[in-house]
């Protein structure tokens, strides 16, 4: 599968955006969906993830980001968002989509686990 971020871009503080990750060339409803962002010098980390509809569509979150962000997925469109909000200079980073088939809940959070990686989009939260 293909996938391809979206709206990345320059935001104060404060402020909200939203990503999206368009998948294609697989069978998309049955991908548990995440988003992982990196910042220069840091490691790449777990941002939020949501699993297939199948086993019951649950989003887990970073604490870093619980209340502030919300993962989506929309089968019929083969896409997944991140809607963020009250956004801080922190969460200044390159956010990556990435895809895996049947992953347990239990490795969500597991960068490694997810075969398939979008090309990453910039997002840079400053005044």
């Amino acid at each position: 599968v293909q996938l391809v971020e979206s709206g990345g871009g320059l935001v104060q503080p404060g402020g909200s955006l939203k990503l999206s990750c368009a998948a294609s060339g697989g069978a998309f409803s049955s991908y548990t969906m995440a988003w992982f962002r990196q910042a220069p010098g840091k490691e790449r980390e777990f941002v939020a993830a949501v699993r297939t509809r199948a086993s019951g569509g649950r989003s887990i979150y970073a604490d870093s980001v619980k209340g502030r962000f919300a993962i989506s997925r929309d089968d019929s469109k083969n896409t997944v968002h991140l809607q963020m909000n009250s956004l801080k200079p922190e969460d200044t980073a390159v956010y990556y989509c990435a895809g895996q088939p049947r992953l347990i809940l239990s490795s969500l959070s597991d960068y490694a686990r997810y075969s398939y990686w979008g090309q990453g989009t910039q997002v840079t939260v400053s005044s």
